[in-house]
């Protein structure tokens, strides 16, 4: 059940993204889902509320989590491979995946810790790390905090990187592009239905997310997860092969296997099924990864000039052995878009 949370002692901030209606409704503008809240009503995402006419975040720096983790879980692959990241979280989603893999975090309210935008540059040094990822449930929700915070990590030399479902509107994401080092980007299906029925949310803007995202200077990788019985045929495999070549054959595409979670109780994805996913999406693009079952040479970079392996994975254990410091193959000197420094 949804209560009002305004009276909770977080750190709330205005909204960016809205427009002021009629009786002091208001309509949210930041993602797909355009919620027209009443006073003392909340949004899908249940971290926006209407007081008095004015839409608020109840969320602003509010964190889950801070883990240090590497830069490969995210998943990015091509993104300063072989380092780690400290990682962060907020605590809400604006889907509602039958099968999110983070419910806990994203689908109720949790204990949450305060970080000031100001202190997040010092949380992004720890350990060696290389920056900050706003990851583990979804970021977009997290708007506010992001655009004050973001710049900051940048100023200081690391990396912000985002961890998304890509569901946001056009004009927050434009805001978003000069910021973002790098995006991950889960395409959940390639059917509209699956987006209705499965995750409370619609295909069509993520795509545009997606077309957006690529024709930027931010790097850009996707992962699909590949779930037993709902997106898991040959034509969904060719569907999303065609539309991501379609964009570009060199976006990095990263296919998991699900496992029951939350609401959805369907057999877990079989090795048989991956590798399939893994050949029919291999003839449409360029670098295609298995990322949480080993299957052998199904998570290594290639250059797709030469054929040299230039990164060798197993679990998280890396090799980058023929990468230059430009990104470059070694042994033919053909670019691998492979990002080895932001600087």
């Amino acid at each position: 059940m949804r209560v009002n949370l305004y009276l909770k002692n977080v750190m709330k901030s205005e909204a960016r993204y809205y427009k002021k209606l009629e009786n002091q409704t208001v309509r949210c503008q930041l993602c797909p889902a355009n919620c027209k809240l009443k006073p003392g009503k909340l949004g899908f995402c249940d971290s926006r509320f209407n007081k008095d006419g004015i839409l608020f975040t109840d969320n602003f720096g509010e964190t889950v989590t801070v883990s240090l983790d590497p830069i490969e879980k995210k998943p990015l692959y091509h993104f300063l491979p072989d380092t780690n990241i400290v990682s962060i979280g907020a605590n809400a989603c604006n889907m509602t995946c039958k099968h999110c893999q983070n419910w806990q975090i994203s689908q109720t309210k949790v204990p949450t810790t305060y970080i000031a935008p100001a202190a997040l540059p010092d949380v992004g040094r720890q350990n060696r790390s290389i920056g900050v990822a706003y990851t583990y449930t979804e970021p977009i929700i997290w708007f506010e905090y992001i655009m004050e915070s973001a710049p900051l990590v940048k100023q200081a030399g690391l990396a912000n990187v985002m961890v998304t479902n890509g569901y946001i509107n056009p004009e927050p994401l434009e805001e978003l592009l000069p910021l973002i080092d790098a995006f991950n980007v889960d395409l959940k299906s390639i059917r509209p239905e699956f987006y209705s029925k499965i995750c409370g949310g619609k295909l069509e803007p993520v795509k545009n997310t997606i077309k957006r995202i690529a024709s930027s200077d931010s790097h850009l990788e996707l992962t699909y997860l590949v779930i037993t019985g709902l997106n898991d045929s040959d034509d969904d495999f060719a569907q999303l092969g065609e539309f991501i070549a379609s964009v570009d054959k060199k976006i990095p595409l990263h296919i998991s296997a699900y496992h029951p979670s939350y609401k959805l109780d369907l057999p877990a994805t079989d090795t048989i099924t991956l590798k399939n996913a893994y050949e029919i999406l291999s003839s449409h693009l360029s670098y295609v990864f298995v990322g949480n079952r080993e299957i052998k040479g199904c998570s290594d970079s290639r250059c797709q000039s030469c054929g040299k392996t230039l990164i060798i994975r197993s679990g998280y254990q890396i090799a980058v052995d023929a990468v230059d410091s430009r990104g470059n193959c070694r042994e033919c000197g053909q670019s691998s878009e492979i990002i080895i420094s932001i600087q």
